[in-house]
């Protein structure tokens, strides 16, 4: 009887150890479970921030600041303005707005879409704009258009554009020909007239 006894005790205990086991392995892979799961879902905070920075950056070129309208782009950001090059860093970016904002001119624009990326770092901004500005005679003249804005979270948590592209929604103004090509197309008429002309006279 003492030796079963033993026995008996000797495997109650290594049962307890067992359980003991599991239940640690179970917390463990517990807090393994919690420590994974997904981020936060922050995306309707996100679309109002970059709403309130897109209106305020409106607001800095309508007051024609270059320098605090420029500093809404990262320092790798690239502007695709109309009928230009690619401005991809922040020298070529000032130097554009600094063409773009001058003393004649006038430029809104309001985002009409924001669009939040799940894993809450990117995003992107659609709108239209509408700029005022005097042609060549010194008339004022209207240009309306749309943009599309792509938004990065810095390392320090702001928001930045990376990318900026707008175009207008006018119509491309129509060509005009050069006057030497008018003249040489008139002469040519002209010529092709009188050739047919003593053509059917020499026939006759």
């Amino acid at each position: 009887m003492a030796t079963w006894h033993g026995k008996k005790h000797g495997t109650t205990q290594y049962e307890n150890r067992y359980a003991i086991g599991l239940c640690s392995l179970a917390l463990v892979l517990f807090a393994s479970a919690c420590g994974q799961q997904a981020p936060k879902d922050t995306r309707a905070a996100d679309e109002s921030t970059i709403r309130d920075l897109d209106a305020q950056w409106s607001k800095m070129a309508a007051a024609k600041d270059v320098e605090r309208t420029v500093s809404y782009y990262s320092d790798d950001a690239s502007l695709l303005a109309p009928n230009a090059p690619i401005a991809g860093d922040k020298q070529s970016i000032r130097a554009a707005w600094a063409s773009l904002l001058g003393p004649d001119t006038s430029l809104t624009w309001q985002a009409s879409k924001v669009d939040v990326a799940r894993s809450g770092d990117v995003a992107y901004v659609v709108g239209v704009y509408q700029m005022t500005m005097k042609d060549p005679q010194g008339k004022p003249a209207t240009d309306r258009g749309k943009f599309v804005e792509v938004w990065k979270k810095q390392p320090d948590g702001n928001w930045k554009t990376v990318a900026d592209i707008f175009n207008s929604d006018l119509p491309a103004p129509a060509q005009t020909r050069a006057p030497s090509a008018e003249k040489k197309s008139r002469h040519h008429r002209r010529s092709t007239k009188r050739g047919r002309a003593n053509s059917r006279s020499g026939g006759m």
